[in-house]
């Protein structure tokens, strides 16, 4: 039986090697060998040593810089009690090296290392030795590999070094939500295998009938046999696979394999079905794979868990050029979604349980898809885990952004090794659904001036068109390749045109404002994203206090895009009165851009939906933070919800009432994305922000499941009589209680900076509910954008529309539930949109 060493904890130290970057400290008494722990990176184990401040904290970036220009070793020593048996093979294996590394073991070099995004496997059997052994990998600085390699004609790129040269994290190197942090270690497990006779490199995936009748469990197998071991035709595989429930029995299989490239092929009649959050159970089937010699004992056991589940994209071409719709079984999916980044910039920190909080806060969104950027990491298997569960379809992207890629023979071949790999390694998963061969590559040959820098060199599109969808064909024929993210179906178009494919639309961001969102009817939104800062308690904690004004440099170094701190002030021009004398306080310029990227997602997300089936996916740039910082994210990087996470969740809801322009005029726009027809009463009213109703409409709706029924509004209310005072308000049963408006959808007559609201009037109560408070809100007069905040309690609802008399209750709860009880008196704090219209 294949029998495993762990190598990883605290028995290792590292150290540099050769000469420290400038801007090391001196170290000279207390020595440079600093206790490690691996899976880890150098910043982490200096940081637990107290050699650098935290990266992620202050001004300490800057600080830090020098890390990633030094060279470094890690060391430690494995004792092995006895020499192999006759027949026995002992592997080194290394699931990460962050990335320019070499091996030794007992000072012989076993292997060279360019990838951080592939497993290494070194037969070290001749090597290693019984008694005290030495292992070794030294990391040379990554930042200047990169510039060596790109010498003085780099192809395009961007950020601080030329990350398209070397298989690594693209983001280390800074991106315009991130910090540069070029790091070195062992960020994955490493550990020694033992093993006799035989083993096998062992990957599962499976396919589906698209009418869900017959399923294939495809178990492939690369079988490596010992020197002395034993003759090939005496090796069978045993596959046993256990369907979801106890009652259900399990099914068996037993085939001969041999040395080399063994796949099976394996009949499952009506498997249980996979299916997306929303559409039924992400049913999940237990697979056992285990090697057997021919005397019958197991050489090795692995187990996955899969799912059965039909996928295709829809590119039919129609009136608007040509569809992209996602279909799983059969069944077309409106992607409801975001993009996700690495959680955090030194990856190896990151959790099984942070992943589960992290796509739970997803889930609770009512997002169905995750989109995983090329600029980051193939993530850790606990993400796929959780999204497996979870239903959470992952749209996945190979490991290229932004720059054009070199295609030499040396790099061709690491980008085909390192796509076998990952395919093989996530193709167990059913949520894996799209592979996308990169992040904007095509969009930047197209659109931005790449062809004179490039020239007549290769610029990665080999890799897109060729090796790629090879890899994906051949590991994982159950799921969705697409060529890169923007791109269209049909070729010779654009890569960014609305009628065909995936788009990226920044123009509203970068040059406009959101009401440009509804320029266009794309056919799948992949990216599209408005700024705001973290929240007011993650600001606090990075910077220890927060800065009176927002320009300050403590503040400003927290935002990387070069127009970001400008357009944050530019975009609440025709949102909110003044924005310059928002801009000159740190409070209100935080609440204002807080709720301008909240009602800016809120407003795309609805427009794209009530387009359903035309528009058939949107997925916010971004989910989460790599630290914290000034970004797109929903969830800032100490895991708490920006306003944006509450109006994003609002508008994914299943059932949906928003107010739309159409040609015709003003209608509300009921979208129902479940299996039941919506049958409801619905009311539209018109409302003065002082005085209350003044004029009603309602009618019964029928909403068809998975449809979107438009319902023009009459002239009664469309016609105001103080247009800077009334508001539009739609609503189903039940109304909501204005919490986070989930039935609720209010439009004003004039742009948002016109209107007048009154001076905030909210009275509250507090009701103690164990570890929870119950705040009952009653207004007094209309009030938009209701929060309630108290520090180290989050708010289950946020961002509703109260109208003169009405209640509302917000459950606060503890951020992290369990930590210790509540002040006898904690301060609440009720914040509203109105406040920002009165000094």
């Amino acid at each position: 039986m294949l029998r495993t060493v762990d190598l990883g904890g605290p028995a290792w130290v590292v150290r540099p090697v050769g000469a420290l970057a400038e801007g090391a400290p001196d170290r000279t008494a207390a020595g440079w060998e600093v206790p490690a722990v691996v899976p880890g990176c150098v910043h982490t184990d200096l940081l637990r040593a107290g050699v650098i401040p935290d990266p992620l904290q202050g001004g300490n970036e800057a600080a830090v810089q020098w890390v990633g220009l030094t060279d470094w070793e890690y060391t430690t020593r494995v004792e092995l009690e006895e020499a192999p048996a006759q027949g026995e093979r002992r592997h080194l294996v290394l699931d990460g090296l962050q990335t320019v590394a070499t091996v030794t073991v007992n000072g012989a070099e076993v292997a060279a290392t360019r990838n951080m995004h592939r497993r290494y496997r070194v037969d070290v059997t001749d090597v290693v030795a019984p008694g005290d052994n030495e292992l070794r990998v030294r990391f040379a600085s990554s930042a200047r590999a990169m510039l060596d390699a790109a010498g003085d004609d780099p192809l395009p790129y961007d950020w601080a070094y030329p990350y398209n040269e070397l298989r690594t994290m693209a983001c280390e190197v800074g991106w315009d939500w991130g910090p540069t942090l070029v790091s070195a270690g062992i960020w994955r497990p490493v550990r020694l295998e033992r093993w006799h006779t035989a083993r096998a490199e062992v990957d599962v995936t499976t396919t589906t009938s698209a009418d869900l009748a017959r399923g294939v469990l495809v178990v492939g197998l690369d079988v490596e046999t010992a020197p002395q071991g034993a003759h090939a035709g005496g090796l069978e595989v045993e596959v046993v696979l256990a369907r979801p429930g106890d009652a259900a029995p399990a099914t068996t299989w037993r085939r001969p394999v041999g040395p080399g490239r063994n796949r099976l092929e394996l009949d499952v009649e009506r498997p249980e079905p996979w299916w997306p959050r929303g559409y039924g159970e992400a049913a999940l089937h237990d697979v056992a794979v285990r090697l057997v010699d021919a005397a019958g004992r197991v050489l090795q056991e692995d187990h996955r868990r899969v799912g059965f589940r039909h996928v295709a994209v829809d590119t039919t071409p129609d009136e608007h050029g040509r569809a992209f719709t996602v279909r799983v079984n059969d069944r077309p999916v409106f992607c409801k979604g975001a993009n996700w980044i690495p959680d955090d910039v030194l990856v190896s920190r990151m959790t099984p349980a942070r992943y589960a909080e992290r796509v739970g806060q997803a889930v609770d969104a009512h997002m169905n898809t995750l989109r995983v950027w090329g600029g980051g990491i193939y993530e850790d298997e606990a993400f796929y885990a959780a999204c497996d569960e979870l239903g959470v379809l992952v749209w996945q992207d190979f490991a290229f952004a932004c720059a054009a890629y070199p295609e030499h023979d040396e790099m061709r071949a690491e980008v085909a090794a390192e796509a076998d790999d990952v395919v093989r390694r996530l193709a167990a998963h059913p949520s894996v659904v799209v592979w996308n061969g990169a992040n904007e590559c095509v969009l930047g040959w197209e659109d931005w001036g790449w062809r004179a820098q490039v020239r007549d060199r290769a610029w990665g599109e080999g890799y897109y068109r060729e090796v790629l969808p090879a890899a994906v064909a051949a590991h994982a024929p159950g799921a969705v390749y697409v060529a890169n993210s923007p791109v269209a179906s049909e070729p010779g178009v654009h890569p960014q045109v609305p009628g065909d494919g995936p788009v990226h639309l920044w123009d509203p961001w970068n040059l406009f404002d959101y009401a440009h969102y509804r320029d266009e009817i794309p056919r799948f939104v992949a990216e599209f994203g408005y700024q705001a800062p973290a929240t007011w308690p993650t600001l606090a904690e990075a910077l220890g206090t927060v800065p009176d004004r927002p320009d300050d440099a403590a503040l400003a170094a927290r935002q990387k895009q070069p127009a970001g701190q400008r357009n944050l002030v530019d975009r609440l021009a025709g949102r909110f009165p003044d924005p310059a004398a928002l801009a000159a306080g740190t409070e209100r310029w935080h609440l204002a851009t807080g709720l301008n990227q909240a009602h800016a997602l809120r407003s795309g997300i609805e427009h794209f939906r009530s387009w359903w089936p035309r528009t058939a996916g949107a997925l916010v740039w971004q989910l989460n933070d790599v630290w914290p910082a000034l970004s797109w994210s929903l969830v800032d990087h100490g895991g708490r919800p920006k306003p944006a996470w509450y109006a994003v969740r609002r508008a994914f809801a299943d059932r949906l009432v928003t107010i739309q322009p159409r040609e015709a005029g003003l209608a509300v726009v009921l979208v129902n994305d479940t299996d039941e027809v919506w049958a409801d009463l619905l009311t539209v009213r018109r409302a003065h922000v002082l005085d209350g109703e003044v004029a009603r409409e309602a009618r019964e709706v029928v909403v068809p499941a998975r449809s979107v029924l438009t319902v023009r509004v009459g002239p009664g209310i469309t016609q105001a009589g103080h247009r800077r005072e009334e508001l539009v308000v739609a609503e189903t049963s039940p109304a909501g209680d204005g919490a986070d408006g989930a039935h609720r959808a209010v439009h004003a007559f004039v742009r948002d900076d016109g209107m007048r609201w009154p001076a905030p009037a909210v009275t509250h109560t507090v009701e103690r509910r164990g570890e929870d408070l119950l705040v009952r809100l009653e207004a007094g007069v209309a009030v938009a954008d209701v929060q309630v905040e108290s520090p180290g309690l989050r708010a289950d609802a946020a961002l509703g529309t109260l109208l003169p008399g009405e209640r509302a209750t917000v459950v606060l709860r503890p951020e992290r539930p369990g930590t210790g009880g509540l002040d006898a008196d904690p301060p609440i704090r009720v914040r509203t949109r109105n406040e920002l219209f009165h000094a």
